[in-house]
């Protein structure tokens, strides 16, 4: 390689970087620089909102929202190839912003959302409401293996979630069976369930059959490690191929097992689940 070249790939390399730490990725979802600081230091409990695609947005969280926007609208983990009129469940909906997200891109689609804690399934449907979708039907249930009410712990946050051992502080909600709802063709399936994935998993395996892309968070621990293995058997015997990220990073050196007491969870992926003649 002669000087000029050398030169010129440091000049190239020097202007990439800057251009970098110049660009805002949070622009698409109309947050600039000193609003993505200030979230980042507001403290949660009190009701804010911004204003997503043309309405208000609310969340009592924002730390949360932020995760939220980057996922879904930033590295966009949702985006795919659906049509027009798709059929969704989103199992674990939040606040909405996956709702958003799809209804933006997708505007016809017929959405139906669960979301059992309280106070998001109150956002939800104020976020919902502040738009002009149709065609999505909101349902305070949690995703289960069975129409029953189960014991739930809720906070408000994206960790509310299921208890099955007699946790304290825990409410009775009215939870669904996704086995029972899976009877016709469904375009995409988004389970984030905070560790309830693998049993509702092994109920619909036999449903799997109707189901095109599905998204799967899973949350689990070392001693659970069973169930991944299991998880993947269920998608492999289904026909889907899958490709998985790492959802939170967890652990910033993963032998040092030192784990951050703010995250019940030792293991957090996301699953992408696709037909395997989509693949090209």
């Amino acid at each position: 390689m002669n000087k000029g070249s050398f030169f010129k790939n440091i000049k190239t390399g020097i202007r990439h970087r800057i251009n970098k730490s110049l660009k805002n990725p949070y622009q698409k979802a109309n947050l600039n620089y000193f609003k993505v600081k200030y979230l980042k230091h507001l403290p949660p409990g009190k009701l804010n909102s911004h204003i997503l695609y043309g309405a208000s947005t609310y969340f009592y969280n924002p730390q949360e929202f932020l995760h939220g926007i980057k996922e879904i609208f930033v590295d966009e983990i949702y985006k795919q190839q659906l049509p027009s009129d798709a059929r969704v469940l989103d199992c674990g909906a939040n606040i909405g912003l996956s709702v958003i997200y799809l209804k933006e891109l997708y505007p016809d689609a017929r959405i139906t959302a669960f979301e059992p804690d309280e106070k998001n399934f109150e956002l939800l449907s104020k976020n919902v409401a502040a738009r002009s979708y149709k065609n999505i039907e909101l349902r305070k249930e949690a995703i289960w293996i069975a129409n029953t009410e189960i014991e739930f712990s809720e906070d408000a946050s994206m960790s509310s979630r299921i208890e099955e051992s007699g946790v304290t502080g825990v409410r009775k909600v009215k939870a669904i069976r996704l086995k029972d709802l899976l009877t016709d063709k469904v375009d995409f399936l988004k389970i984030d369930i905070e560790g309830a994935e693998f049993k509702v998993l092994s109920d619909i395996e036999e449903k799997l059959n109707v189901i095109n892309n599905m998204f799967i968070e899973y949350h689990g621990l070392y001693d659970q490690q069973e169930e991944l293995t299991q998880i993947f058997q269920i998608l492999t015997r289904a026909g889907f191929n899958y490709y998985i990220k790492e959802a939170q990073a967890i652990y910033e050196h993963p032998f040092s097992k030192v784990k951050d007491p703010a995250i019940p969870y030792q293991i957090q992926l996301n699953i992408f689940c696709f037909r395997k003649q989509q693949v090209v």
